[in-house]
Formats: C-alpha cells, structure tokens, sequence
C-alpha cells in the first residue's frame, strides 16, 4: 500500500488511538490533532515509540489553528472521531461536535483532502429496532434522541459534500467497542471489569436483558484503516451480527461475582441491538 498522508481528529481517544497504531504498522504518515477533552496522551505511548511518521497536535479543529493544521498538513484522508458524543452532558456539546463536523468537512474541501470518514455510535442512528429486524442494516438509518438526530445530520451533510464539492466519504456505524485504553465510564465491557477490579457490584439500568453487539476495538481499527481506501458514499455498519444481554455479559465476566444493582432503565434505553456485517 502507497503511504498517504492521514489526519487522524481525536487520535488520541480510545478508539483512535488503536487506529493510530494500525496506520503506523501501514507506513501511512499520521497526524493527530485532538483537544484531550476526552483523550489522553498516554492512550499514543505505544504508538510514539514505534518507527513512524507520527505528529500530535493539542487543538480543538474547530478552532481558527484548526484550518491553520489541515492546511499546513494537507492529508489525503481525515478521519474524524469527534463527530457525535457518546453522551451529552451540557446543551452546549450538540453545538460543538457540530462546529467539529463543519470544520472538517470544510478543511477537506479546501486543503486537498480526497475523502472524509467518520465513526458515529450505530445505537443513535438504530432506531428501537424490533427482535425480526436483527441483525440490523444500515438502509434507512433511523435518529434515536437528540444524539441521533445530530449523527443524521452528520451524514446528510457528508452526502451533501460528496454530490457537491466531490468529497468522499464513509461511516461506520459501530457496534458497542471494547478493548484496552477504554474508561470505565465509556463502555459497558469496561465498566463491568472496573466494577470487579474495586470489588463492588455493577449497576444495570433496567432488567438486564437489553442487548448490544460488542465489537473489540481492534476491529474497529481494522475497519477505521479500510474505510479510508474503501466504501465510499456508503454508511457501514461495524459489529458482529450477535446480541448479546447485559446480564449475560456480566455472568461471562464475573461467573461468581456479586449481583448487580439494578437501576430504573433510562427513557431512551435501547431494546436490543446487533449489527448486520453484510456490507462490510
């Protein structure tokens, strides 16, 4: 594979981080750009003692430096990882991710950037699908809550950008990613291996049977690295095609560990999710 130049925005994330080792054992020359809002610089550790072609940059892309990066870079692809957040937490957060999806969407147009790919949660743009729609595919993606609609907009302007500005793009549409740097508080994997580490039980919203598609995140990579040369105009679901239960997940972790602690389940909590792997 020729090495290209790729900007990797929020590269130092859990999941961009393992997509910033992928590209460097491809020969690509990466360049990060994230705010650290969310990322950590230890999440690049590995990544920076390999021989690579590798550059980070503390900045927000959508701050005025942020054209400044794409310019003085000018990669051939940017992944953007920052697209919409996992939860929201101020009203603000809409605001911002969006003003990230515009700056990148506009950089790629007017820095030489051939295609853009974003990774967007598949459980905003899933609807509350029924048990005969599983293993869901990606045709008609349906918003799920505020989130939702921005991941729908998300991909609404990128078919926009593509028709108009001849920019490519794909999404991944990613099942709920698992593996090594991710925080307790960012995936339901880890929160149940952090909850046995400190010796407590774990809290499940609801009864527990609810199901996500669990995806280890060096898929994810893997997915993120081929997106970048592949699937273009198309929104592509990154999973297993396999449901499995809250609770299930727990017993396989902790098959003695203590019982949950129940919660009420959240107004929005989603039913059951597995991805179709058709189209990827």
């Amino acid at each position: 594979m020729t090495p290209r130049t790729i900007a990797v925005v929020g590269g130092a994330g859990f999941v961009g981080s393992h997509l910033v080792d992928r590209l460097l054992v491809d020969g690509h020359r990466v360049r990060v750009a994230d705010d650290l809002s969310t990322g950590s610089l230890a999440n690049l550790a590995d990544a920076r003692h390999v021989d690579g072609d590798l550059t980070f940059d503390h900045l927000d892309i959508s701050a005025p430096e942020g054209g400044a990066w794409l310019a003085r870079h000018r990669p051939e692809v940017i992944v953007h990882l920052a697209a919409v957040p996992r939860r929201v937490t101020r009203p603000t957060d809409y605001a911002e991710a969006w003003a990230r999806t515009l700056a990148v969407i506009d950089g790629a147009r007017h820095h030489g950037a051939r295609k853009v790919v974003v990774a967007l949660p598949a459980s905003t743009i899933s609807g509350q699908p029924r048990a005969k729609d599983l293993p869901l595919k990606e045709a008609d993606p349906q918003p799920r809550g505020a989130t939702g609609v921005l991941a729908r907009t998300v991909i609404d302007t990128l078919e926009h950008a593509r028709a108009r500005h001849a920019v490519e793009f794909t999404a991944l549409a990613l099942g709920s990613v698992y593996g090594p740097r991710q925080r307790p508080s960012d995936g339901l994997v880890a929160a149940f291996i952090g909850a046995l580490s400190a010796g407590r039980p774990p809290t499940i919203t609801g009864d527990g049977r609810q199901s996500r598609d669990l995806i280890h995140v060096d898929d994810v990579a893997e997915a993120l690295n081929s997106a970048t040369s592949r699937g273009d105009g198309l929104v592509i679901n990154v999973g297993t095609g396999h449901a499995t239960r809250v609770s299930d997940l727990w017993e396989m972790i902790a098959p003695d560990g203590p019982e949950p602690v129940k919660v009420p389940a959240r107004p929005d909590e989603l039913t059951r999710l597995a991805l179709s792997t058709a189209r990827a």
